[in-house]
């Protein structure tokens, strides 16, 4: 299988601080991997560097086999590259049916034609992947109404819109009623076989990451200090003494 994004010796400071060091991992396209590690770990500022919140001080960034780690945002995000957040970024006044139209940007990123003109097509697009999430009972209701969970379900279904190649998932079932995380562990995984996305997936519930995970990176002091199989990863003395020294 093939790399579609390559992470190399990437290096980014914060003053004096190395959040992220000499950090080096690949993820094989159509696989899904798993990001762990102590809170304050380095995960999210990697994640941030992936698709271009912060510039790289030092390696590359390449996705899909194109440099990367000089584009902005919105430049990444249109070679296929999305990520969603540990605490949601929706239109919390708007109800679910246009959040999925307003995540869905026309060419010209002109707000308002997407709602003067929606295509037929555009809506059914949104409807279908609202009841892929288990929201279009709940299409016409106000987001910010949604539980947290029913938000992040909303969230993922709005960076489905956009059909992309890789997902960066930033804490998907944190926050979330334990009964329903099971249910977001089974559609992270359709998300991956029957839409063909790549997943990277940070998350602290070793339980889920173990569940979903082909392969495993952990990240200690801002540093890589493992990576493996689920298995290996939760034999590891390195990833195990990375957590108990975190307690």
């Amino acid at each position: 299988m093939t790399s579609i994004l390559a992470v190399d010796q990437v290096y980014k400071y914060f003053g004096g601080v190395k959040a992220n060091e000499n950090i080096s991992l690949n993820v094989e396209q159509g696989s899904i991997v798993g990001l762990i590690g102590p809170n304050g770990s380095g995960k999210t500022t990697l994640f941030n560097s992936i698709v271009g919140t912060h510039p790289i001080d030092k390696g590359s960034i390449q996705f899909d086999g194109k440099e990367v780690s000089t584009l902005p945002v919105p430049a990444v995000a249109k070679l296929g590259l999305l990520r969603t957040f540990q605490q949601t970024r929706i239109y919390s006044k708007l109800n679910c049916i246009d959040n999925m139209l307003i995540s869905a940007k026309p060419p010209k990123d002109n707000l308002f034609s997407v709602f003067t003109k929606i295509p037929l097509e555009l809506n059914e697009k949104a409807e279908i992947l609202l009841e892929f999430v288990g929201l279009y009972q709940k299409r016409k209701i106000r987001a910010g109404e949604l539980s947290f969970g029913q938000q992040k379900l909303l969230e993922l279904s709005m960076a489905l819109m956009n059909e992309p190649k890789m997902l960066l998932l930033d804490e998907p079932t944190a926050g979330i009623n334990p009964t329903l995380i099971n249910g977001i562990i089974d559609r992270l995984i359709k998300v991956n076989k029957d839409f063909g996305i790549t997943l990277l997936v940070i998350e602290h519930n070793m339980r889920v990451i173990m569940q979903l995970a082909q392969q495993i990176f952990c990240l200690a002091h801002g540093q890589l200090i493992a990576n493996g199989t689920p298995d290996e990863i939760k034999n590891d003395q390195r990833v195990i003494d990375a957590y108990l020294g975190a307690q």
